[in-house]
């Protein structure tokens, strides 16, 4: 078999049985998880935008997070997730978060309280979680109105005015800068509509990839300070965060699960536009001459 001429190896290639296909692509996606690596790739301005949101704040200030994901969207989503924790935790900067979604309290919440003790932050006092709140746009209407009336209690049942990193903070305007990770309705889309413009908040999102080109006009149109789209903008915002703007006291993960991802993607691709150029070269080769 090894003996075959290229033509006959060509002839073969086209009828190729699809569990080799399968083997190889299995193989792109392990290699770099079983070997990660750090590969080069540039920063979009969307991404450094959203990044040097967080950076203007200054020590001691307090941010809202709206974390509005699934385990469906975890992948692309926790990274940045992760990465805006670190970025917010090494600022001293305070933290109160809530969520539109039903399926993301036990999700968003214990990554959270994980970052947290690794700073040595207290929760109550340093960061706070309200927990779900049912309602869609209206919700979101309501939180901009009125907080403390919105989520009078947090996730765990204790009254919001005992939670003294949420004390004197009544509408979402209060906060100097609104974080959304959003995977979809409501999430980004919802907030612009129903409070950036009416009480001209500055709001950074990250979104998934096949929703974050939606959201580029509203970033164009300076509704929104930076964006985040897929697991491409998470690994870029990783890169700021581990990598080219490390904080003194930054606690570096042992994975950085947005670099690790685009690597899978890219390798997963590079096979396939391979398997995409041999596939042409072995038709227009072996094909019988005279034949259009």
């Amino acid at each position: 078999m090894l003996l075959l001429s290229a033509f006959e190896w060509l002839v073969r290639f086209q009828h190729m049985d699809r569990r080799w296909i399968f083997l190889g692509m299995a193989i792109a996606i392990a290699i770099p998880m079983l070997f990660p690596f750090t590969s080069e790739f540039s920063v979009d301005r969307s991404v450094k935008d959203a990044w040097q949101a967080v950076e203007d704040l200054p020590e001691g200030a307090t941010v809202y997070i709206s974390a509005d994901f699934d385990p469906g969207s975890r992948p692309e989503l926790e990274p940045y997730y992760r990465a805006v924790l670190h970025q917010l935790f090494t600022k001293d900067v305070k933290i109160v978060s809530a969520t539109l979604w039903p399926a993301a309290p036990p999700l968003v919440f214990p990554i959270m309280e994980e970052i947290a003790e690794v700073y040595g932050k207290e929760y109550g006092t340093d960061y706070c979680f309200l927990g779900f709140k049912d309602g869609k746009e209206l919700a979101i209407k309501s939180i901009g109105e009125n907080l403390p009336k919105t989520y009078p209690v947090d996730f765990q049942g204790t009254p919001i005015g005992d939670l003294p990193v949420a004390r004197g903070f009544k509408q979402l305007k209060d906060f100097p800068l609104i974080v959304l990770v959003s995977a979809g309705f409501p999430g980004i889309k919802e907030y612009v509509l129903q409070v950036q413009g009416q009480y001209e908040l500055k709001m950074v999102g990250a979104a998934t990839a096949v929703s974050g080109p939606d959201y580029i006009p509203y970033y164009k149109a300076h509704q929104l300070a930076g964006i985040s789209s897929g697991m491409p903008g998470s690994a870029q915002y990783e890169k700021l965060v581990f990598l080219e703007h490390p904080r003194e006291n930054l606690v570096h993960p042992e994975r950085l699960l947005g670099i690790e991802g685009v690597n899978v993607l890219n390798l997963g691709h590079v096979f396939i536009v391979l398997l995409i150029f041999l596939g042409n070269v072995a038709f227009f080769t072996t094909r019988p001459k005279g034949v259009e």
